[in-house]
């Protein structure tokens, strides 16, 4: 597989899921706005799922068929599966990581999983705290981080610092969230306009 682009929109609130929940195993699914079949992946954004029993199949599966519906209404599709373990120390995919990336990599042939490292995450990172795999020969094998692009990496992590100091992650909505409150938007369209407001225009897409 080749390069996989993780853009500042995806990776801030993957951040901010976890830093809600620190306490909590969170995970996710990876989205990308773009046609399947380039020879890069990019993952344009997540919609942040659980933060209680990840493992619990009805409501990951009722929140999966909810996602896959919205993305077939806003032309994107999911590419992928995120992961923070409760433990800090231990970024490896769990049964349920593994079973959930299987079950994406049905419909998306280059899908990956990805784990969030933990001991890692801090505002000032040098780099992104992210254990990346891919499917080779019926397994999840690690990826070659040169081929895992994160660009503008010190403005990301500013816009993640910004976010978090002013208590934002707060607006983040994950699936959870919403069967607790239907009110709750778990497309995160708020937090969305928010990240791009603190995304310099010279970036181009982000």
């Amino acid at each position: 597989m080749g390069e996989v682009e993780l853009s500042c929109l995806a990776y801030v609130k993957m951040y901010l899921h976890a830093s809600q929940f620190p306490r909590s195993s969170v995970n996710g699914v990876l989205l990308s706005s773009n046609p399947a079949g380039g020879a890069a992946l990019s993952i344009t954004d997540c919609v942040p799922l659980l933060h209680t029993h990840l493992s619990l199949t009805p409501i990951t599966q009722l929140a999966l068929t909810q996602v896959d519906v919205w993305c077939s209404q806003t032309q994107q599709r999911i590419v992928g599966y995120y992961q923070a373990n409760a433990c800090v120390s231990d970024s490896s995919p769990t049964p349920c990581a593994l079973k959930i990336a299987d079950k994406i990599s049905e419909q998306c042939n280059n899908a990956v999983l990805l784990m969030i490292d933990g001991e890692k995450m801090f505002p000032d990172c040098r780099v992104p705290p992210i254990i990346m795999y891919e499917r080779k020969d019926s397994r999840w094998a690690l990826k070659d981080k040169h081929t895992i692009m994160l660009r503008q990496w010190e403005e990301t992590c500013s816009v993640a610092r910004q976010l978090f100091s002013s208590g934002d992650q707060k607006l983040l909505v994950d699936f959870d969230s919403h069967l607790d409150d239907i009110t709750k938007d778990w497309t995160n369209q708020k937090l969305n306009a928010k990240v791009m407001e603190l995304v310099s225009p010279a970036n181009g897409v982000v």
